[in-house]
């Protein structure tokens, strides 16, 4: 069987569209048909080459989205044909597959255990969670990395609490998902922060309450108004070393909370002052906003279908598997929050 799929030959290149041949299937994994993949900056950063030396070119793209099983290799107990799913990075249970080869006209294309930017694909059977009938495929897409990491770096990472204030540096994909949990919690004042003024209107969408319009320090001098003394929690997600140190800076002494989602490009290095620590501010990490799938997934799913996580802001246009390097040009250009590829029919 052969598939379509966009495929990173060299970074900073366009990605090329190539029809690949599926190979059989091993112990733990499953053939899907993907009908939805979101876009986010971690392959923008893999195609521009800002994550450092790529050891696996030529290989595919995409970790998150949603389709429906076809098939399922030896071992798998989790999915069977026709079961409709989340396709998302974040490991969850099941058999762990870490690398698949397809063949391109005799060229061999390397793939994780997930990628989405194919018709079809085969990913591992951790990758996968079953959903509920009647749900929104497209509206599903988004849980495998957007939700998943927004979400949950506010209510998993930061453990956020029903009248704190909170910061989101950045309104991009996963900061409108972050503003959206924040808002369900009952956070005030919700603040976005951004450098476009378009992406600040999705985020008064998502539940801001107040939006920062970034000029260097002056962000933090807005936010220090609007929270005297300091936000109690601050959601970085830009990727910018400065919009993390400001994340840090613009929270309050004894308790304070910057989390530190955003992928910096390579080579490059965060510098705070110490003081900040000795004053009793934390500054966290998360990995996909400490979501894990088979506890967090069909929360969030309720959540999403239920209208209390709103991540319509996110729906902008549609694109095709052919525009894929447009989708790239625009999300890199603040055109779009989270471009989606509509894979469900050629």
């Amino acid at each position: 069987m052969k598939t379509q799929a966009a495929v990173l030959v060299q970074p900073k290149q366009p990605l090329v569209l190539a029809e690949l041949e599926i190979p059989q299937l091993r112990r733990g994994q499953v053939l899907v048909q993907v009908l939805y993949s979101g876009v986010c900056h971690t392959q923008l950063l893999e195609a521009r080459g800002y994550r450092g030396k790529d050891p696996y070119l030529p290989h595919c793209l995409g970790h998150e989205g949603s389709g429906v099983v076809l098939e399922t290799g030896p071992e798998v107990s989790k999915v069977k044909p026709g079961d409709r799913v989340i396709l998302s990075w974040i490991k969850g249970s099941g058999i762990d597959v870490p690398n698949t080869k397809y063949d391109w006209a005799g060229r061999q294309v390397n793939a994780g255990g997930i990628t989405t930017f194919n018709r079809h694909a085969l990913l591992a059977e951790n990758r996968l969670t079953v959903l509920p009938e009647g749900v929104d495929m497209r509206l599903m897409a988004y849980v495998g990395c957007a939700v998943a990491t927004g979400a949950g770096a506010v209510l998993n990472t930061a453990g956020v609490r029903a009248g704190q204030s909170l910061v989101v540096f950045g309104a991009g994909g996963v900061g409108l998902c972050a503003l959206a949990a924040a808002a369900t919690t009952g956070c005030c004042p919700l603040i976005a922060v951004d450098i476009l003024p378009q992406k600040l209107e999705l985020a008064r969408q998502a539940g801001a309450s107040h939006v920062v319009l970034s000029d260097g320090n002056n962000a933090v001098e807005q936010i220090l108004r609007l929270c005297p003394g300091g936000a109690d929690v601050a959601i970085e997600v830009t990727g910018r070393p400065a919009a993390m140190k400001q994340a840090l800076a613009c929270v309050r002494n004894q308790g304070g909370v910057a989390v530190v989602v955003g992928n910096a490009h390579f080579g490059e290095t965060l510098e705070v002052e110490p003081r900040e620590f000795n004053h009793g501010k934390q500054l966290r990490g998360t990995w996909g906003g400490d979501s894990q799938p088979d506890r967090d997934y069909l929360r969030y799913v309720r959540l999403l279908s239920a209208g209390k996580l709103s991540v319509r802001p996110l729906m902008g246009a549609l694109y095709r598997l052919e525009d894929i390097n447009q989708a790239l040009a625009d999300l890199e250009n603040g055109k779009t929050a989270r471009p989606m590829l509509d894979l469900s029919a050629k």
